[in-house]
């Protein structure tokens, strides 16, 4: 197994400020500059359906994409009829785009698997990379990314949804700042949909998405990571004593080759996580349970919100304040963190260190499942 102290090692050299916390909560860390010259960034990947997010996006000065890596050529010019770039931006390798420009930073939609493969290229050439979660397949891709960017200085950014959720972050206040709800003793993540193939996901999505080896797996890796990512930034970084997994196969017509359910249990010192990451809700969903001592804080979206604060009955309902700019949205987030040199806290949402142990617990959880029973860290991990 992996070496406990190789895992922390590669952990505390991304380690900045021991700040658990992806956001200050006391002073707004960014500030837009106008003055400043827009992020160049390379799209490497159109198979990953988040792409639209990037090339959706309203115009602003803080990015400029100068680069599309794309062997598909008719995908390109699928994406280019919807968005309406230009088909000179498309390179059908790294290598190619690279000959022709130097992007500062790229933005990975491609496989998972492929991850490792984007960090290969951009890592010696200084290109600083973010990807979408979750970081890796495995342990060893991850912490290989990992050696790589902090060789060659380079930022490695993993992008969640549910990070730029004002929810997350206010329940974030609540606890940590405010100590509403006492101290953590129980988290519920509810993560998913109907499934991929239910919901529409185009074809080149779906080739990848439901493949063991490009995925990881298939509802464990797509939607166990949610709630991987965001117990980790809410205990700090701690690592679990325990993980238990069970998985299921309920739409084997649909999905024969991976896992379209699954249930992970972290078990804390004080703390017990619950994970249900399913493609076979029978609605969209993303919601999060924090139970503390005196209280619970829900997140039911991105903006409802209830809570129970110690010494009140009443629940109260209420909507998340917008995040300020710069923590609402990726890829003005990467533009922080390249051009405006804000630092990353350590076990951020967005960090190496995050994103390192939520492979952990997704390869300790896979473990788990095969072997139907649970897995000990210390054991796991030695």
């Amino acid at each position: 197994m992996i070496s406990r102290i190789a895992s922390i090692l590669i952990c505390l050299v991304f380690t900045g400020s021991l700040s658990a916390s992806q956001f200050s909560t006391e002073k707004d860390p960014f500030s837009y500059h106008e003055n400043a010259t827009p992020l160049k960034i390379a799209v490497v990947g159109l198979v990953h359906d988040h792409v639209n997010w990037i090339l959706g996006r309203k115009k602003m000065d803080d990015i400029q994409m100068i680069a599309i890596v794309e062997p598909n050529q008719g995908l390109a010019e699928k994406y280019a009829k919807r968005y309406g770039f230009s088909l000179d931006l498309v390179y059908p390798t790294l290598e190619a785009m690279y000959e022709k420009v130097k992007p500062e930073a790229v933005t990975a939609f491609n496989s998972i698997y492929d991850h490792l493969a984007v960090v290969e290229f951009c890592a010696p050439r200084g290109i600083h990379v973010m990807v979408e979660k979750p970081l890796a397949v495995s342990v060893d891709h991850a912490q290989k990314m990992i050696r790589l960017a902090q060789e060659n200085n380079i930022h490695l950014v993993t992008n969640y949804e549910t990070t730029w959720y004002g929810s997350h972050r206010e329940a974030y206040r609540f606890i940590e700042n405010e100590g509403k709800i006492g101290d953590i003793r129980k988290m519920v993540f509810y993560t998913g949909h109907q499934g991929p193939r239910e919901i529409g996901c185009s074809e080149e999505f779906l080739a990848w998405l439901t493949d063991p080896v490009l995925n990881g797996g298939g509802a464990l890796t797509d939607f166990g990571c949610y709630g991987s990512n965001l117990a980790t930034w809410f205990m700090r970084g701690a690592t679990p004593v325990s993980v238990t997994c069970l998985t299921k196969q309920n739409k084997p017509e649909i999905y024969p080759r991976v896992d379209d359910d699954a249930t992970i249990i972290l078990n804390y010192p004080k703390t017990e996580v619950i994970i249900l990451a399913s493609w076979d809700w029978p609605f969209g969903r993303k919601e999060t349970e924090i139970y503390g001592q005196t209280g619970f804080v829900f997140c039911e979206n991105g903006k409802h919100m209830r809570l129970l604060e110690a010494g009140k009955k009443e629940v109260q309902e209420m909507e998340a304040p917008d995040s300020p700019t710069g923590i609402n949205d990726p890829f003005h987030y990467l533009f922080q963190v390249v051009k405006m040199g804000y630092k990353e806290p350590a076990y951020n949402l967005s960090s190496p260190e995050n994103n390192l142990m939520v492979v952990q617990i997704l390869e300790a959880a896979k473990e788990s499942a095969r072997q139907g029973k649970t897995i000990r860290w210390s054991e796991f991990y030695k």
